[in-house]
């Protein structure tokens, strides 16, 4: 080889010696001095955004190279409009995740056209807990328990289409007959709380146990929330005198449906970060959420909040989602026409 030829060569491999580099940056030098956006679907104050927020103080330590989270709320459609936008125009670099609606990986199966997303393709993080939700109403409504629903109407407030608060009941109104009717648009649940102490609305359902806990507990210490049903696959050990949905089924179809649309609350309140965020950082993010789940300090905050801590790792929300992506499609085209 002549000296030209060399030094051709060299140039060559200098030309492509930068991007090797790069792409042998570790997971901590990425992180160091970096920030990570947590974005939060939701208004400020309610169960999404408290467990955010705790999250968001702790997790930082537990990612290599202890970046600072700093949460962000884009609420919008029931968390739709965040959601959307974590898929579409979110960096993929591992500096941002997001936290919606345990609904929303299950919008475009479930024919909502505004979901411009491919649920498979998010990179879940884990969730704080796994969910039990209850329909509840305000004594002043005169329901005192699930059969009364059947026989009087009780006005709910709803957060979006894609949301807990208005599937849950469609599907209740549908399966059961029930009378609920749903004032929608609230941006959060916190909001729909402040419409039940305004007399906008008597009741809500696909409202979270745990944060009734935390933000209402007066109500039901007072008397003055009654808890009409239980939204879940399984009974929450703390309120066994609340009948759960799972067993007033009447027969096999509507079992097949109620578990397939209760089959979200395994997820919680889901941690996800955009497609194509590389395969390390995704791993450092889920083994930094569950050591948060974990720590300490964290464990002692979210008790002062009375959220409860019952992790989900990211992996067995990405199959939970693949597997209800995979059920009886007589049963989805039942949902959709229902949820339309």
């Amino acid at each position: 080889m002549n000296r030209r030829s060399a030094l051709a060569a060299l140039a060559f491999a200098a030309a492509f010696s930068v991007p090797t580099a790069g792409a042998a940056q570790t997971v901590e030098e990425f992180y160091t001095g970096n920030t990570v956006e947590l974005y939060i679907g939701y208004t400020v104050g309610g169960g999404y955004d408290l467990y955010a927020r705790a999250l968001a103080r702790y997790m930082g330590k537990y990612i290599p190279g202890n970046p600072t989270v700093v949460p962000v709320n884009m609420d919008g459609a029931g968390s739709l409009r965040m959601t959307n936008w974590l898929y579409e125009a979110a960096p993929q670099d591992g500096t941002v995740f997001g936290t919606f609606a345990r609904a929303a990986p299950f919008d475009p199966l479930f024919g909502n056209a505004d979901a411009t997303f491919d649920a498979l393709k998010f990179n879940y993080i884990g969730s704080a807990n796994n969910e039990v939700s209850i329909c509840a109403a305000l004594a002043r409504s005169g329901i005192e328990t699930f059969d009364d629903l059947k026989e009087k109407e009780l006005i709910i407030g709803g957060t979006g289409d894609t949301a807990d608060t208005v599937q849950f009941p469609k599907v209740l109104n549908a399966v059961f007959g029930t009378k609920m009717r749903i004032i929608n648009g609230y941006p959060g649940g916190n909001d729909v709380v402040m419409a039940m102490e305004r007399n906008e609305v008597d009741g809500r359902c696909g409202w979270s146990y745990t944060s009734v806990k935390s933000g209402s507990a007066e109500w039901l210490a007072n008397g003055d929330l009654n808890m009409l049903m239980q939204l879940s696959t399984t009974k929450h050990p703390e309120i066994p005198e609340v009948p759960l949905v799972m067993d007033l089924v009447q027969n096999e179809e509507d079992r097949k449906l109620l578990n397939l649309v209760f089959a979200r609350q395994t997820l919680g309140r889901p941690y996800a970060a955009p497609p194509n965020v590389p395969a390390d950082r995704v791993e450092a993010l889920r083994s930094a959420f569950m050591a948060t789940m974990a720590d300490p300090e964290f464990l002692a905050e979210t008790a002062a909040l009375e959220l409860e801590i019952t992790p989900v790792d990211g992996a067995a929300i990405q199959a939970l989602v693949e597997e209800v992506y995979k059920s009886d499609p007589a049963v989805i085209e039942r949902l959709n026409g229902i949820l339309q």
